[in-house]
């Protein structure tokens, strides 16, 4: 995946907080992703780790590329 998005293949959202197992994004951030500019990406993408933490979300692998 690109460096500019957190998606790691995982695309399941978790019920109680309504954040996406693989990147802790929010189905509004997920959809508006692509008219996001850079810097507001990179913005998203700083809070995740918390976000995710603070959620109780473990952290998942990136599912492997088909060759």
């Amino acid at each position: 995946m690109s460096q500019d998005t957190p998606c790691i293949a995982v695309c399941m959202m978790d019920p109680k907080t309504k954040l996406c197992f693989g990147c802790g994004r929010t189905l509004p951030e997920i959809a508006r992703w692509h008219k996001m500019d850079r810097a507001e990406r990179l913005d998203v993408m700083a809070l995740l780790p918390a976000r995710m933490t603070e959620a109780g979300l473990p952290r998942m692998e990136p599912r492997p590329r088909r060759a």
